[in-house]
């Protein structure tokens, strides 16, 4: 599975139901970190898609999402379980720490 673009409306159907847990980086194309993550985020997309939905929120295109998630840095992952975030990670350092960040919420 690859990684969803993720808009308003499909965060509030898929992300603040309860339901499969959501994995959403919120990230901008301006940001350079964000691209450097980018091939691990993809990874952990394929990897864990059967049990986590894995997805990207555009800040500049969703600046809402971003307000209300009280998005101040990217790339932030948020973990969303049941409606709910579970937590947050900011930056992540790599695939390795996207994993310990995903294992420790879920």
């Amino acid at each position: 599975m690859s990684v969803v673009k993720i808009n308003q409306e499909m965060f509030e159907q898929q992300v603040e139901k309860e339901g499969k847990p959501v994995l959403a980086e919120f990230w901008a194309p301006w940001c350079v970190y964000c691209r450097r993550i980018g091939p691990a985020y993809e990874k952990i997309a394929q990897e864990y898609g059967d049990g986590l939905m894995v997805g990207q929120v555009n800040i500049d295109e969703e600046q809402q999402l971003a307000i209300k998630n009280s998005i101040e840095v990217v790339p932030t992952l948020i973990l969303f379980k049941d409606g709910q975030a579970a937590g947050s990670i900011v930056a992540p350092e790599s695939k390795s720490g996207i994993e310990e960040f995903i294992k420790e919420h879920m």
